[in-house]
């Protein structure tokens, strides 16, 4: 029987930017973090609180997802803010949203945004309140927020660097949180009103499902996982993305750079 040689689900040009986009992380994070990751699932033993959708609820998810990766919430403010506010236009730095434009944004990150910047040092981490819907949308959106905290909050990465909002994306995935946000890269949502129904797809984030399903693939390389337990909850098709990937590299181990020794 014939063979067919895998083949990747993205570009060679973005296949090279997640892989530079790993040794980056690497360099400013540690490849020790990315090793010792534990990969956070969707599962009540990771999230066991009762969730209602309210805001106190959203405060323990946030409480969670800053242990989960590493980040001391103390000096960061959590708020909600109502959609589509004059207030949120005012304080967003950067009008942060998805493909279709500002009316997208999930949430944002600031420091020094005190009125008088008495402590430059205190963050903020705000997410609009239709996200609080979505206990899965959420825990992506504090997520890649939390990544700002680390990358730009630590100042291992300047949010003037042009890819540095897909960067935060690629970290969720380099410290075990990427899960949540694979899943949310691309939602399928049944709609019904009185005049029609049908689908929609929401998208969030900055990463497409097959960029997640190869950066998944080279997480697992690294780590030198072969057959992840965690990757039956990837969604369908990142999961398919994934296998692909895995694939590829597995045939292409010495046309890929292979993992730099620690220290």
């Amino acid at each position: 029987m014939w063979g067919f040689a895998p083949k990747l689900p993205i570009s060679d040009e973005e296949r090279v930017w997640i892989d530079d986009g790993f040794r980056h992380l690497e360099h400013v994070v540690g490849r020790r973090r990315m090793l010792d990751a534990q990969v956070i699932l969707p599962t009540p033993e990771y999230f066991p609180d009762p969730y209602d959708g309210s805001a106190a609820a959203a405060e323990v998810l946030f409480q969670r997802v800053c242990g989960y990766m590493r980040v001391d919430p103390h000096p960061i403010d959590l708020e909600i803010f109502p959609d589509e506010t004059d207030e949120l236009r005012t304080v967003l730095p950067y009008w942060r949203g998805g493909r279709g434009g500002s009316s997208d944004c999930a949430g944002f990150y600031t420091a020094g945004h005190a009125e008088t910047d008495a402590d430059p040092k205190q963050m903020l981490v705000a997410l609009r309140s239709s996200q609080l819907k979505d206990p899965l949308s959420l825990v992506a959106t504090i997520a890649h927020e939390l990544g700002h905290v680390i990358l730009l909050g630590g100042r291992l990465l300047s949010d003037q660097t042009s890819d540095h909002e897909p960067l935060t994306d690629l970290l969720t995935v380099f410290l075990g949180m990427g899960i949540f946000n694979a899943n949310a890269s691309g939602q399928f949502k049944q709609y019904q009103d009185e005049r029609k129904q049908g689908w929609s797809m929401k998208r969030l984030g900055y990463l497409p499902q097959e960029a997640y399903g190869y950066a998944f693939a080279k997480f697992a390389r690294e780590r030198e996982e072969s057959n992840p337990a965690w990757a039956k909850h990837l969604s369908t098709n990142v999961r398919a993305y994934f296998k692909k990937s895995r694939s590829w590299l597995e045939k292409n181990k010495f046309y890929v750079a292979m993992p730099k020794p620690i220290g």
